[in-house]
């Protein structure tokens, strides 16, 4: 063993082995920034779609936004999020809203052209909001339900100038050439566009 260097000093080392972490911790987590950079409203939850189950786009750019589209899932928070998981179904929504307390995931990218309408002109041009429920169960319209996707569809028609109004906010019912009846008879509208245009 060769002792003519002098070994370093326990604080030495220690400071060492200090500074050499301090960059790691600075450092943000990794599933934490690629969640902040993934979605486009600040409080949702990155939940991807399969790519199978969407057009990658360039919206506004390649297709103007001038609508939102209402639905709601006939299935559950997680049967949804699976469904939109799935590369077979052919089916996605850029956003879903939990019944429960509103909490909202974002599944598809809203320059991407989610498959929510079974229209491509309309799908081209909106951005799907599915919530989760039943039609004929209105007891999953829960006020934190109305109250967190009335914020997120008062966020959207800002960010693309849309009017907050019953002619650009749409029930899945009204695009041309759907057999949907959702959000159905028991989705209050005149309150969802109150709470829009008070959000």
């Amino acid at each position: 063993m060769d002792r003519t260097r002098p070994l370093p000093s326990r604080r030495r080392v220690l400071k060492g082995a200090a500074l050499a972490a301090v960059p790691y911790a600075l450092l943000p987590d990794a599933r934490a920034g690629a969640q902040s950079r993934a979605v486009d409203y600040p409080t949702a939850e990155w939940q991807s779609a399969s790519t199978a189950n969407y057009t990658a786009a360039d919206r506004p750019m390649d297709h103007a936004v001038d609508r939102v589209i209402i639905h709601v899932t006939q299935e559950s928070y997680d049967t949804t999020l699976s469904i939109f998981q799935n590369s077979s179904k052919k089916v996605s929504a850029h956003y879903l809203v939990r019944s429960a307390d509103g909490h909202v995931a974002q599944c598809v990218r809203e320059t991407d052209i989610a498959w929510h309408a079974g229209n491509w002109d309309y799908n081209t041009r909106s951005i799907g909001i599915e919530h989760e429920g039943w039609v004929d169960e209105p007891s999953y319209f829960t006020d934190a339900l109305y109250e967190r996707s009335a914020r997120l569809t008062a966020a959207i028609c800002t960010r693309y100038g849309i009017p907050r109004d019953r002619e650009h906010i749409l029930g899945h019912y009204q695009v041309p050439g759907t057999d949907h009846t959702d959000p159905g008879p028991n989705w209050d509208w005149v309150r969802y566009i109150r709470l829009v245009n008070f959000a």
